[in-house]
């Protein structure tokens, strides 16, 4: 059903169903920086509890979906049991600590032993992309042990939960600016902050590398630049001047890219004058770190 449909039909479920009333997509698809958007008909669904109350309920909506069917045509309506499941223990059950390179261990928040000889990267999983599980982030973790800078500041470009700036501030960074476009992620990257208790050093902010750029947040170069997003959003950052986030002497770590789409990123890399200096692979996820080449450097200390 469509949209508007589909509005009709929860206002009518909302009635019955004291657990909720969800509108789900039936397809998806992705546009040319792979942000995915819902499309087809979409479907529509209530939670009720399985009581003695079902059998009054049931025949109830069935009567109000019939004359809303009246107005518009509807598929007739489908009942399933659902096993009742606290997912949030669920979850915990199987999230166990995840060590990364040789000095980092992501925990979950519940979790309070540390291995020994690890520094603990505490995260509290929600909805905020960042639990230290996915190859994206471990590889650009691994890569954070070599080029964190002891007593110098980091950039999170799309920073998520958080981990990458909380991971550089546990291996030394002095400070550490965190921006991402999705105000959801806010939230998320704060309770991070709070349980690593880095709240004093770590700046999050609603924004991107052009804001950076333009002074909004105070800081606007670092030794050490993260950016673990999407291939076509790295490009596209790139051409908005993320490399100039960094100090001459400084380091851009790139994560979110499929192996096939890493000759791209290196061109467009190398178009604004960086060059690679060390790569990491798991499975089709690659990580790239990227230094300024001798021209940009050059080019820097004439502007500076």
């Amino acid at each position: 059903m469509d949209g508007e449909l589909a509005e009709a039909v929860a206002e009518v479920l909302a009635r019955f169903a004291p657990d909720g009333v969800a509108i789900e997509s039936t397809a998806v698809t992705a546009d040319a920086e792979d942000e995915g958007h819902a499309v087809g008909p979409l479907r529509v669904c209530a939670y009720l509890p399985a009581d003695t109350n079902l059998e009054f309920i049931r025949p109830k909506i069935e009567e109000a979906l019939w004359y809303l069917g009246r107005i518009s045509p509807l598929p007739p309506p489908q009942f399933q049991r659902i096993q009742a499941v606290n997912w949030v223990e669920k979850w915990k059950e199987h999230y166990q600590p995840i060590l990364v390179g040789e000095k980092l261990v992501v925990l979950p928040a519940w979790i309070e032993t540390i291995p020994p000889g690890r520094m603990a990267v505490r995260i509290e999983p929600g909805m905020a992309f960042g639990t230290g599980a996915h190859p994206t982030t471990q590889l650009c973790l691994e890569l954070a042990e070599r080029w964190v800078k002891a007593g110098e500041p980091v950039i999170d470009v799309g920073c998520g939960s958080g981990i990458l700036s909380i991971a550089a501030l546990q291996l030394g960074a002095s400070q550490a600016l965190g921006v991402d476009i999705d105000p959801e992620a806010l939230p998320s990257a704060h309770q991070n902050a709070l349980l690593n208790q880095v709240t004093d050093r770590l700046r999050l902010e609603i924004g991107s590398a052009a804001d950076i750029l333009q002074g909004k947040f105070g800081m606007t170069r670092a030794p050490l630049v993260f950016a673990n997003i999407l291939a076509p959003i790295l490009k596209r950052l790139l051409d908005e001047g993320l490399a100039q986030l960094m100090t001459p002497d400084g380091a851009l770590i790139l994560s979110g890219i499929l192996a096939e789409q890493e000759d791209d990123v290196l061109a467009a890399a190398q178009a604004h004058g960086l060059h690679l200096s060390e790569r990491r692979q798991t499975l089709d996820w690659v990580a790239l770190c990227l230094t300024p080449s001798d021209q940009m450097l050059q080019n820097d200390e004439l502007l500076e």
